[in-house]
């Protein structure tokens, strides 16, 4: 743990007060308030530039927490979290009264996880309550997971940003609909469908769309300022070339099978042939392309199991409506 006990403490005055706190987690940082604040709350989206529809994740101390939050817990919820909590994976539920509208995006639903990180777990015991918290940056850009990437998009719209190191999983947490009889994915993330399913019992479904209002559901997202095109792994260093011939300064994101391979482009990300590594560098590769002044970046998608269907999720956000060249 890198923030000092008189940080945190700091940082649990300013959600008192009603100010903003960007926090680490395993996944992302946040941009946390008091949860039981509305107009803190209601801040959250105006530094953004979130839609106020879209419902925000309450963080809090430990599974024993969750009752105080939602209405009643299913079996199977109560079972999750046992099981993953604390952990990237946040259960969608019946709001309880604590929870108030502006958070929840005006449903009576309500999306609660545990962080698995000793500064936000600190922040939380020290503060005493819920904190919202989605990913601290402008909203559908790329998520943060440095405090600097924070500072660097949000600058002094932060009251405070507390310094927990790097995110160790590096995108944000499965989002599971736990309000049914059978659980569904609407979100994938830190933990993989096949670990949810080994608990189970029972295969999940992924579905494109859900009745249920979740982060990271909009059509653009996670999206650098370059334009983000897929292809097949077999074209992405012809499709590079191509566009770099026609004027583009091109990111390329290269397959790790293809590691020795030559590309003519503006700049080159090896993509890990790790899976967790993928996903822990994914915004910060996106982030470097960016930096480095590209307006295209050529990636393809990794296969969809494990913590590739999440990396892939990520990937067909950030390229948008617009997913090929």
């Amino acid at each position: 743990m890198t923030a000092r006990t008189s940080d945190i403490e700091k940082a649990a005055g300013v959600l008192r007060a009603g100010g903003l706190v960007a926090l680490p987690t395993e996944t992302v940082y946040g941009l946390g308030a008091n949860a039981e604040d509305p107009a803190a709350v209601s801040r959250i989206f105006q530094v953004k530039g979130r839609p106020s529809s879209h419902p925000l994740i309450v963080h809090i101390g430990g599974a024993e927490q969750l009752d105080d939050w939602v209405q009643e817990v299913p079996a199977t919820a109560r079972l999750l979290a046992e099981r993953f909590w604390p952990g990237p994976l946040t259960l969608v539920l019946r709001r309880g009264r604590r929870v108030p509208l502006e958070a929840t995006g005006g449903l009576e639903t309500v999306a609660v996880r545990v962080p698995d990180h000793p500064v936000a777990l600190a922040l939380l015991s020290a503060f005493g309550g819920g904190v919202t918290a989605p990913s601290a940056n402008r909203f559908g850009s790329v998520s943060p997971t440095t405090a600097d990437d924070v500072r660097a998009e949000l600058g002094d719209a932060v009251d405070f940003v507390l310094d927990g190191g790097p995110c160790e999983v590096g995108v944000e947490s499965t989002i599971v609909d736990a309000t049914g009889e059978i659980p569904t994915i609407l979100r994938p993330g830190g933990v993989t469908r096949e670990d949810l399913e080994a608990v189970l019992g029972c295969l999940l479904a992924v579905p494109a769309t859900s009745r249920v209002r979740v982060p990271g559901q909009h059509p653009s997202h996670y999206a650098p300022r370059a334009r983000v095109v897929l292809v097949e792994p077999e074209k992405v260093v012809a499709e590079a070339e191509l566009a770099q011939e026609l004027g583009h300064r091109v990111g390329v994101f290269l397959p790790a099978s293809f590691a020795d391979a030559e590309v003519k482009a503006h700049a080159v990300v090896q993509v890990p042939g790790s899976m967790a590594a993928y996903a822990r560098g994914l915004y910060g590769f996106l982030r470097e392309l960016d930096q480095q002044g590209c307006d295209l970046i050529v990636a393809s998608l990794p296969a969809e199991e494990g913590l590739g269907l999440a990396i892939a999720n990520r990937l067909r956000r950030a390229a948008g409506p617009r997913t090929t060249v």
